[in-house]
């Protein structure tokens, strides 16, 4: 979406300092991460968190609200893909945007699907595509859509978003925060491969509707960099240029936004520097798995037998590259049974620069008999002297009665 057609007053929840012009070319977004500290990006506000995890990794006026432009059709996607089917065909109600919107030239009566209409929506931002979703979805009302995307929003905990706009023109009440653009943002393409796959697509063909179009991906970071694969971009006066953007490297993806830059240069700049940022100083690690063994302690009772302990659940975190991880296990020496099966008897707590981060239980891999008992071979011995003593006893009293049935008969 271009300016916007609408100029209302200055939006009163916004009470941030004017922008900082960024003209630095994007070759410095690679020195800027190799520093110790946070980048500078010289916008009004941005957040950065690991997409697996969902950790914050940098925030500035994270939480501040915001206009938000475009990426207000992150909103206007989950929702839509939550009531309707990828191959359902709309029709286009008598919308007209403006000329300088984003646009896929839609006619009113046009008929398209959800499948194209999404990736137009997406990729070339096209205003017309949005509010076709946001009618049919509605079923005829994009005031009833409307009130579906707040609705979602709250049942995704995004306090400090609330939609007046499927589309995201300058309307008041329409604003987000950058954490929780990254945690919307996050939960789509965690959510619906269909998405994540959209948003990190160069270009793509759509060939319902009435001729086949072909649309470009606004976000020009996807595809001049390989490890870009998403999100989602966004511009009007009163938002000034918005970008949500990801990209992953060594196995970690994080996902960043960066609000309120005055050029689609400087909003690139600034996105790339933060994740940058992100990669030069943050590692994702498991330095605990499940059904890891991690202990052997002895069974009492039984000669060289050892029991097994193993993690109960994996431990997976976003560590500075210059924190020490370490595992400490903290186990008996000696179990006796019986204990049954997942019997948790000890744990594994994991520390990053001296700090306790997590404590994994440690559970038995398996059940521990009772031990039996034994019996000492004194004991057997007094055993076999009784019973050869009641053997003798019997056998001498037989003999005597023998011996007196004998002399009577004599």
């Amino acid at each position: 979406m271009r300016a916007g057609r609408r100029c209302p007053p200055a939006w009163r929840r916004r009470a941030i300092a004017a922008v900082v012009c960024i003209a630095t070319a994007l070759t410095v977004s690679a020195a800027t991460a190799s520093a110790a500290g946070p980048p500078r990006l010289g916008v009004h506000a941005a957040a950065l968190i690991e997409e697996t995890t969902g950790q914050p990794l940098y925030g500035m006026n994270a939480g501040t609200e915001v206009a938000i432009a475009s990426t207000t059709k992150l909103m206007t996607a989950l929702v839509t893909l939550h009531h309707a089917r990828l191959g359902d065909m709309f029709t286009d109600p008598n919308y007209y945007p403006a000329s300088e919107d984003s646009q896929i030239g839609l006619r009113p009566g046009e008929r398209m699907s959800v499948h194209d209409l999404l990736i137009a929506m997406l990729l070339p931002s096209a205003d017309d595509a949005a509010e076709d979703l946001a009618y049919n979805v509605g079923h005829g009302s994009v005031a009833r859509f409307v009130a579906m995307m707040n609705a979602r929003a709250r049942e995704l905990h995004l306090t400090h978003t609330h939609y007046t706009t499927p589309i995201g023109l300058d309307t008041p009440g329409n604003y987000s925060s950058a954490q929780d653009l990254v945690a919307l943002a996050r939960y789509d393409v965690r959510s619906q491969p269909f998405l994540r796959t959209v948003v990190g697509k160069r270009g793509a063909v759509l060939r319902t509707g009435d001729h086949v179009r072909a649309v470009t991906n606004l976000n020009d970071l996807v595809g001049r960099y390989w490890w870009v694969n998403g999100v989602k971009t966004g511009h009007t006066l009163e938002a000034g240029y918005v970008l949500v953007a990801s990209g992953t490297r060594d196995g970690m993806t994080l996902i960043g936004a960066v609000l309120g830059t005055s050029s689609e240069a400087g909003r690139d700049a600034a996105a790339l520097a933060l994740l940058d940022y992100g990669f030069a100083n943050f590692r994702l690690q498991t330095p605990v798995h499940r059904g890891e063994l991690l202990a052997r302690p002895l069974v009492k009772g039984e000669k060289d037998a050892r029991a097994r302990l193993v993690a109960a659940s994996t431990y997976t975190h976003v560590f500075p590259r210059s924190a020490g991880v370490r595992v400490r296990v903290r186990a008996p020496a000696e179990l006796a049974g019986p204990l049954p099966a997942h019997t948790v008897v000890g744990s594994a707590v994991v520390t990053a620069g001296g700090r306790v981060l997590a404590r994994i239980p440690l559970e038995l891999a398996q059940a521990l008999p009772k031990i039996p008992t034994q019996q000492t071979p004194k004991s057997d011995v007094v055993l076999s002297a009784t019973l050869s003593g009641l053997v003798l006893a019997a056998a001498a009293a037989i003999g005597l009665k023998m011996f007196w049935r004998g002399s009577t008969r004599g």
